[in-house]
């Protein structure tokens, strides 16, 4: 059995965060899964692998709908933390068939392709607004001037929720994401509890106003929508109503962060992609799998597996590194050269299976908006500043990304 013990897998480390790609490589090197002691997990860092396990049904993001906590050898969370799990484990992402399979049925119904096609002229439109700002300034902050408003106001436009709300939703988000790091501070947990209180009281409000006066919004239509007599709960409407907008900015932006401080860093691709404009929907793949914006996800083993030869026992949790398996040499011809031409580029950054993000066709959309109003309006634009990363492994991403457009 491989441990990660005397590797330089630290997700807590900043030089590790500033570039933890090669150690992937080590990773992969030394295994297909490696008992990481830190967090008491298991780290699976090949492709092949983490694309199975996404699709094994005897692993779970939740095991309370087949066991306790004493049955499945964990302990409970402090009752303190009890409103972020509330408002967490009611949500899709985190629950299993049955719940899962009727939630996003449901969802499915009223976050249709029409929906999301519909948006389409008001996201190029905004991206076009925004980036004209940024250019007028003569530059700016690439992550809060373009990267953040644009996706924060297109779910938010989708959800119908009020423009003068919508300042709230980015820190309510990131303190709940903070939730998903490995091994959060007491100081992050007391962060997500605030905001999720905060959240769940104003979703509460704003879809009871929604019952009252019906729009053309999503969040009118989750209420409206049924099947055979089937509703969503208020609760299961709340955390699902976080889920749509959280899931559907957070990736986005740390993608568009990722993905133009990647092009700067790889001054020939950026040149190639300013020439020829058509390239930017493999642009996009390729920038995504590149940088990956999720670098893990997490199954708890709901049945005893076995990966080449050894044995994960149920109640063992095991870590997904989208980040390595997006760089395995075993699927990807040189994976750490950026080639924004790459064809064959089956990344699991929108992950895979029952759980593959829903939201992964108008995340698309947005990230192409925003990469062609860049290039149209900005072709000139250039890095004023190095960025600092994020300190956090799990969520990928950029403290600012200073630019300037001339």
């Amino acid at each position: 059995m491989s441990t990660a013990a005397d590797l330089a897998f630290d997700p807590w480390d900043p030089g590790f965060v500033a570039d933890p790609y090669p150690v992937y490589a080590e990773l992969r090197a030394r295994g297909r899964v490696i008992r990481y002691e830190p967090t008491d997990q298991w780290l699976v860092p090949h492709h092949a692998d983490v694309s199975a396990l996404l699709r094994d049904r005897r692993l779970g993001r939740a095991y309370q709908h087949r066991f306790t906590h004493e049955e499945f050898g964990r302990t409970a969370p402090p009752p303190e933390h009890e409103p972020f799990h509330v408002l967490n484990d009611h949500g899709m992402l985190d629950l299993e068939p049955p719940d899962h399979t009727r939630i996003r049925r449901l969802v499915s119904r009223a976050f249709t392709p029409r929906t999301v096609e519909r948006l389409r002229p008001y996201v190029h439109g905004l991206a076009n607004e925004l980036v004209a700002r940024l250019v007028e300034a003569g530059g700016g902050d690439l992550l809060t001037d373009v990267a953040e408003p644009l996706p924060v106001a297109v779910i938010a436009e989708m959800l119908g929720v009020p423009e003068a709300d919508r300042a709230l939703l980015r820190p309510w988000s990131a303190a709940i994401c903070g939730m998903y790091e490995l091994n959060p501070s007491a100081e992050t947990a007391a962060s997500a509890v605030r905001a999720s209180v905060e959240f769940s009281a104003y979703l509460a409000e704003l879809i009871a106003a929604r019952r009252e006066r019906p729009g053309e919004d999503l969040i009118s239509a989750l209420i409206a929508v049924h099947d055979e007599g089937d509703r969503l709960t208020e609760q299961e409407m709340i955390s699902t109503v976080v889920l749509l907008l959280n899931a559907g900015h957070e990736a986005t932006v740390n993608a568009t962060v990722n993905g133009w401080w990647a092009l700067f860093r790889n001054p020939g691709q950026l040149a190639a992609l300013r020439a020829d404009h058509s390239l930017i929907p493999s642009a996009i793949e390729e920038l995504m799998r590149y940088d990956t914006p999720l670098q893990l996800f997490e199954r708890w083993v709901l049945d005893d597996i076995e990966i080449a030869g050894t044995t994960i026992p149920r109640g063992a949790e095991i870590a997904m590194l989208f980040g390595s398996a997006n760089h395995d040499t075993a699927v990807f011809t040189d994976p750490a050269r950026l080639d924004l031409t790459r064809r064959d580029n089956p990344h699991i950054s929108f992950s895979a299976g029952i759980h593959y993000c829903i939201g992964a066709p108008l995340a698309r959309i947005e990230l192409a908006a925003s990469m062609k109003a860049l290039l149209e309006r900005a072709p000139s634009l250039t890095l004023a500043e190095e960025p600092r990363r994020k300190p956090n492994f799990v969520i990928r991403g950029l403290e600012g990304l200073s630019v300037a457009a001339g």
